[in-house]
């Protein structure tokens, strides 16, 4: 399975939050995008939609940042990867037209049963998890 760049870009910056120098401290967005290796943009929108999922509190300003709540330090990483990905389908049978092979087909089925094994194994971890060894 592979997640998108979005999803990545999400849990790198929860990671951020949590470990070392970062660890309980407001973050400005220029700061987490050096330190996740990514544009100001792109770490913007990851951060709107954290803090829309309540992993972290945003604001805006002069006095402004990021900081992750505990729930962002808690959330499963499957939950994580399921709500950053939109849950999105793994083969999308429809996208240039109806596939023929649609009706006899299982192939969606069992990329959907390896969807779930797979959220299923992630949400064995938490945020804190994947960083306690890195602390």
């Amino acid at each position: 399975m592979q997640v998108t760049r979005f999803t990545d870009l999400g849990l790198r910056i929860l990671m951020l939050l949590a470990a070392g120098e970062f660890a309980g401290q407001r973050v400005t967005a220029r700061t987490v995008a050096a330190g996740a290796n990514a544009s100001e943009h792109h770490v913007a929108k990851a951060v709107s939609r954290l803090a829309d999922l309540g992993m972290v509190h945003a604001r805006r300003g002069r006095v402004g940042g990021v900081t992750l709540t505990e729930a962002g330090r808690r959330a499963p990483i499957g939950w994580l990867v399921r709500h950053l990905d939109n849950d999105r389908e793994v083969v999308d049978c429809d996208d240039a037209g109806p596939c023929p092979l649609v009706p006899g087909c299982r192939l969606r089925a069992a990329l959907t049963a390896a969807k779930e094994a797979f959220y299923r194994e992630l949400d064995n971890y938490t945020v804190l998890d994947l960083v306690s060894a890195t602390e």
